[in-house]
């Protein structure tokens, strides 16, 4: 009864053994006595204790491999350090496992010996801006290399790059230049713009004061003209009612003496009386003075004028005044030889 306790207890200790869960997104290897005999997927399985053994554990994940700076040499001799980071998955765990002793490792000089040979053909410049074809080139060339070891590139990117010293110093020195140029041709085509935009204002400003004079004088003259049209027509008016009114000659006597009146206002220099105006105006201050009308007394041309005030001094009194000018203000005669 001991024994087959002791038996069943071996058994289920080999059972525990031999039971094996592979998480989900790895795989195991197994061995059947040394040999390959199958890949366990994720899930429950049971090995044989003794007989089988998982010889690795694989991830199927992306992993990434940051590899650390490697020294490579240019076209133009420009010793540089280039970093690089790969990002690949295992495709086929049984060549995983058997392809390469240390896969990794090996993944790791592929990709330095590689980045070697593809700057070497590159100059500097060409280098630093063709970071996506050196990284295109690169993951087809490690994928090839890597089938055998069941390994699958997905990308390859150049971390950075880092030029000697004296070069980052001189690059410096040339992106300052260039910013300096840059800066200095916006300034200059924003001065540019400035002034050509000051010049379309000015032009506008001009047109648009000449168009306003222009305006402004056809207005005028159209207010001269309505205004001189209707006067024309305001006498014309007067000319014909005259004329229906039937008026006799001493109408237009009047008339005339009225005219005469305003052309001898003062203003003007010269006078020009007709001949017929002056007998008419003869003939009626002779009948006005028949018949009494009107002030006749005749004006005398040569009585003396009133004399006007003389204005006092406005300056000062007549006690503030020197005896000189005293003397000055009373008319009386000052001999200053005395």
């Amino acid at each position: 009864m001991g024994a087959l306790l002791i038996l069943l207890l071996i058994i289920f200790v080999l059972l525990c053994m031999g039971i094996r869960i592979v998480p989900q997104g790895y795989v195991f290897v197994v061995e059947n006595l040394g040999k390959y005999h199958a890949t366990l997927q994720a899930g429950f399985h049971v090995i044989i204790p003794f007989i089988q053994r998982v010889a690795k554990r694989v991830s199927l994940k992306e992993q990434v491999a940051d590899f650390p700076p490697q020294g490579v040499i240019t076209k133009d001799n420009v010793i540089m350090q280039i970093d690089t980071v790969v990002y690949f998955k295992v495709a086929d765990p049984k060549l995983y496992a058997y392809g390469a002793e240390r896969p990794i490792l090996a993944l790791e000089n592929l990709t330095a010996t590689t980045l070697r040979n593809l700057v070497g053909e590159l100059e500097l410049d060409q280098t630093l801006t063709s970071r996506d074809n050196i990284n295109s080139k690169m993951r087809v060339i490690l994928d090839e290399a890597t089938d055998p070891w069941g390994i699958k590139v997905g990308r390859v990117e150049l971390k950075n790059i880092i030029p000697p010293e004296e070069i980052q110093r001189s690059m410096e020195k040339q992106m300052k230049a260039e910013r300096d140029r840059r800066e200095t041709l916006l300034e200059a085509e924003g001065h540019k713009q400035a002034s050509i935009t000051r010049a379309e204002g000015d032009k506008q400003a001009l047109v648009l004061k000449a168009e306003a004079e222009r305006d402004a004088a056809i207005a005028r003259a159209t207010g001269q003209a309505e205004s001189i049209r209707l006067v024309y027509e305001a006498e014309a008016k007067g000319i014909e009612m005259l004329k229906e009114a039937n008026m006799d000659e001493r109408v237009l006597l009047i008339k005339k003496l009225e005219a005469l009146e305003k052309m001898g206002d003062g203003r003007a220099t010269k006078i020009v009386v007709p001949t017929d105006l002056a007998t008419a105006a003869a003939d009626l201050t002779f009948k006005t003075e028949m018949l009494g009308f009107g002030n006749n007394t005749p004006i005398d041309t040569k009585a003396a004028k009133p004399a006007k005030a003389k204005a006092e001094d406005p300056c000062c009194s007549d006690e503030d005044k020197g005896a000189t000018t005293q003397h000055f203000a009373k008319g009386e005669h000052v001999d200053f030889q005395a």
